[in-house]
């Protein structure tokens, strides 16, 4: 489905019934969106990871703009600011009053900056693996030369650099990084099928990681004490790309917050602890 706003096309999909029946009644179960990261990534990473949250929850995939089966556009625009107020126009589109905000990596990003910007939209707040500044690369760097191959070292160097400018490139890189993304040598969208589904796009990438990339200067720690959803913060132990001390910081930051370290996770919590990730969502939203 496609939301025509903001001058461009935003793709989402939705998963899990709205309104349920309860008893003589019909309940409204909560609403969340999921956004997914990279940049230049899409949602399908999340299926079928997410589905069981579904019976919880009605679930609403989203593709950032120029991103996924979203519209193309100039990748000037693919910014997380414009991703936030793209976000924020969806939820009006929809006839959402708050909703539950899932960002993981670069979605996180875009869920914090989202929630302290427009506090009342969001209900609860769960930002996984992610950085409330652009440190997190240094840091990143860092933890690839002393624990990275060659190769590894190689490809994330283009990543930097906005080197990864085919969709051939971006593959060849979350191939050769899946042992840093996952401590179970899986790469982020955990398997050949689902590798082949994901839809990149190397112009948003490197509009945010390469020479001039808006992540380069990304600061909102000043923005958190804004946010007064209840925030749920997850990060993973081996995390290379956003390591833990950066959920640390976040959860100092805002107000209330509550911190999870998954002592047995990389970037990608969903493939080496994904039963307990679920879990942990479920439980408090449930709460």
């Amino acid at each position: 489905m496609y939301a025509s706003i903001r001058g461009t096309r935003i793709f989402f999909d939705i998963e899990g019934a709205g309104l349920v029946p309860d008893g003589p009644a019909m309940r409204q179960r909560p609403v969340a969106f999921i956004l997914h990261g990279g940049p230049g990534g899409d949602h399908s990473g999340f299926k079928p990871a997410f589905s069981p949250l579904a019976a919880r929850m009605q679930l609403v995939y989203v593709d950032h703009r120029g991103q996924g089966r979203s519209q193309k556009g100039d990748p000037d625009g693919y910014t997380l600011d414009e991703n936030v107020e793209d976000l924020e126009a969806l939820r009006q589109y929809l006839g959402i009053e708050t909703f539950v905000s899932i960002g993981t990596s670069y979605g996180g990003m875009v869920s914090m900056a989202h929630a302290a910007r427009y506090p009342d939209s969001v209900s609860h707040l769960i930002a996984i693996v992610t950085a409330a500044h652009g440190g997190f690369r240094q840091a990143a760097e860092r933890i690839v030369a002393a624990r990275g191959t060659p190769e590894q070292q190689r490809v994330s160097a283009m990543l930097w650099d906005g080197a990864l400018d085919t969709v051939e490139k971006l593959k060849h890189y979350y191939a050769v990084m899946g042992p840093l993304y996952s401590v179970k040598g899986q790469d982020p969208a955990a398997g050949a099928d689902a590798r082949a589904r994901t839809l990149h796009e190397p112009a948003a990438l490197n509009r945010a990681f390469g020479p001039g990339g808006f992540l380069r200067d990304y600061d909102i720690r000043d923005e958190l004490a804004k946010i007064t959803a209840r925030t749920l913060i997850l990060a993973g132990r081996h995390d290379w790309i956003c390591p833990p001390e950066f959920s640390e910081e976040i959860h100092r930051l805002i107000p209330g917050s509550a911190l999870r370290i998954f002592e047995h996770s990389s970037h990608s919590i969903r493939a080496d602890e994904p039963e307990a990730l679920l879990d942990a969502i479920t439980g408090f939203v449930g709460r």
